[in-house]
């Protein structure tokens, strides 16, 4: 059973998301303050963090820095909560070295989704990683290989580091090559049906996604932009 920390100054936020989590089986520990959360996890680290932003006395971005300069708690996954909007907190909570994020408002159904994702890959992380994959699991379009199951991205054999997003927006991409996808669909196939996402986070996405790739190969061009209509994945 995976124990989470939810660090949240919001405690209806506390409340309400702690019981959907331990309604599906999660053990979840709660602070109301970064500080609070610093000492809490030096002294007991757990299997996955739930971070926010914007909190009193040590923010979001200050514990983030200080759980990854700490050996006993700088590889615990940590997926963000960022307010509506502020994409500045998404590109520097990615650069700092969280795993992911989710904007506010959320569905607990999604916040559910993404802590499993990230429980399974790093479960999968500590697994040996030379025996075969589930059958259907690997992708392979050109240069690009994907392992949905250990969530390994390798372009020209080298891996990119992907969050969940990012892995299944290429994922959705390259599943049709050639095939476009507008916004919507990518959104549903990143965050699923009836969540309300605004374009501007799908584009941002795809821009710190080509990034990832580009500092493997420079040369790096297989995500295509059609302006006004949507994505497609170039094979080849």
């Amino acid at each position: 059973m995976a124990t989470l920390a939810l660090v949240d100054d919001d405690r209806n936020i506390l409340t309400s998301v702690r019981m959907a989590l331990e309604a599906e089986g999660l053990t979840v520990r709660t602070y109301t303050d970064g500080e609070a959360a610093r000492v809490g996890l030096t002294q007991s680290p757990v299997d996955l963090v739930i971070l926010d932003v914007k909190m009193p006395r040590l923010d979001g971005f200050e514990l983030l820095q200080k759980l990854r300069e700490n050996p006993l708690t700088a590889r615990m996954p940590v997926l963000l909560l960022t307010s509506k909007d502020e994409e500045v907190d998404e590109i520097m909570g990615l650069r700092m070295g969280a795993d992911d994020y989710i904007t506010k408002p959320f569905s607990q159904r999604l916040l559910l989704e993404r802590i499993r994702a990230l429980l399974r890959r790093e479960s999968l992380r500590a697994q040996p990683t030379t025996g075969p994959s589930e059958p259907g699991a690997v992708v392979t379009r050109g240069a690009l290989t994907l392992d949905s199951v250990r969530h390994v991205c390798l372009w020209r054999g080298r891996p990119v580091d992907l969050t969940v997003t990012e892995f299944l927006l290429i994922k959705a991409l390259a599943q049709r090559p050639g095939h476009v996808k507008n916004r919507d669909q990518l959104i549903d196939a990143a965050y699923g049906e009836s969540v309300c996402v605004d374009d501007r986070t799908i584009d941002s996405h795809i821009k710190r996604l080509r990034k990832k790739f580009r500092a493997v190969d420079p040369e790096f061009a297989s995500v295509e932009t059609l302006y006004g209509i949507g994505y497609r994945y170039r094979e080849g």
